[in-house]
């Protein structure tokens, strides 16, 4: 079985999910404010779906579809936010996606998160381009993506549709080349 890493940043442990985790998971993206700019979660979270949904990390991880890891706090340890990626490997490019417990916003994390889970994409899944998308109203998501070098590719109306409400969408990404230059 391929175990999937843990990085470590200044501040940060990206670490793996386990089903002990499922609690706190669904308490903080539960977070209606939290849930709101992100598109795959619902509102409210039902109960069992964070204990379904890390139950199927380690398979995904095994089948190069996808790596998730849980955000943690180096010297408390407590979770904080999620980060992956979802792989398409036969274009050797993924998506990147995060969340940020509320209490944590405007704190620099994501960014944190966000360059090291990148760096992981470039160098050890060998990845060439990692893309981002963000609803317009959420801008300090961009700002994220900014932060870790992305740039903008695109801004696409309309193009989801959030709680009965259509949403615009910005598009960024990042290369290899990019990256380490």
């Amino acid at each position: 079985m391929n175990e999937q890493p843990t990085l470590t940043t200044e501040r940060l442990i990206l670490r793996p999910y386990s089903q002990i985790d499922a609690k706190i998971v669904q308490k903080l993206i539960g977070d209606r404010i939290v849930a709101d700019t992100l598109i795959s979660v619902p509102y409210p979270y039902p109960d069992g779906l964070a204990e379904e949904w890390i139950g199927k990390r380690q398979k995904e991880f095994e089948e190069n579809k996808s790596v998730q890891f849980a955000i943690t706090l180096k010297e408390q340890g407590s979770i904080i936010g999620g980060i992956g990626l979802m792989m398409k490997q036969e274009h050797e490019n993924a998506e990147l996606g995060y969340w940020i417990a509320k209490s944590c916003w405007h704190q620099g994390y994501c960014a944190e998160a966000a360059n090291a889970v990148v760096k992981y994409g470039f160098e050890t899944l060998g990845l060439n381009r990692i893309g981002a998308t963000h609803m317009t109203r959420n801008p300090r998501s961009g700002n994220v993506m900014q932060k870790i070098g992305m740039k903008h590719e695109g801004h696409l109306r309309q193009a989801w549709k959030r709680w009965d409400k259509f949403e615009d969408v910005e598009m960024y990404a990042i290369l290899r080349s990019e990256f380490f230059n």
